[in-house]
């Protein structure tokens, strides 16, 4: 990931109620959820939420997919990765052992896609 990517990627996720969009979607796994199911666990206005997932989306972070006539929305699993990878890249002046925690968890948690 380059700096202008985790830069956008960061900002998307610089604001309450879109971190716990993130989040919320991240927990729900690749099966997603439906819009009405986020603006009713956040407690967000469709019209706010439609502007939170437009962020999301266009930062990378999350994707959507038609599902009947729900759109169904999911992390990015391999954006996070790569976002968090950006984070810890040069991690600990060279002694990655103090970062593999980090690495491990990401690791464990994310699902593969």
């Amino acid at each position: 990931m380059l700096l202008p990517e985790a830069v956008e990627a960061l900002s998307a996720l610089a604001h309450p109620s879109r971190l716990a969009v993130f989040r919320l979607l991240v927990r729900a796994g690749s099966e997603g959820q439906s819009a009405g199911e986020i603006a009713r666990e956040i407690g967000a206005l469709p019209n706010t939420l439609s502007s939170h997932l437009a962020i999301l989306s266009h930062a990378g972070l999350i994707q959507s997919r038609r599902e009947g006539r729900s759109v169904i929305y999911a992390a990015d699993y391999p954006r996070m990765r790569a976002l968090l990878g950006f984070l810890v890249d040069d991690c600990c002046g060279g002694r990655p052992e103090i970062c593999a925690p980090l690495t491990t968890l990401a690791a464990d948690c994310c699902p593969s896609e």
